[in-house]
């Protein structure tokens, strides 16, 4: 994603869709990946066993893709 691992840049994602979950649901989550790498959160979330996990992977994937799409 990053071209030069010299530059990074970080991404702050901002979720404005609506899901049909609890806060502090969602927010144990978010805990768990605040400040990690992007392959470190996927991974993550992917050994989750929450329902929360799946909409915030959907979400992060989403991000990538927008900053790969935006910042080339």
């Amino acid at each position: 994603m990053i071209k030069n691992s010299s530059s990074v840049r970080k991404i702050k994602i901002l979720a404005q869709h609506r899901c049909n979950m609890s806060v502090f649901k969602v927010q144990r989550v978010i805990d768990q990946i605040r400040g990690r790498s992007y392959e470190e959160t996927l991974m993550i979330l992917e050994l989750m066993p929450y329902r929360a996990s799946y909409a915030i992977l959907k979400l992060v994937y989403s991000a990538a893709a927008n900053a790969n799409h935006n910042m080339g």
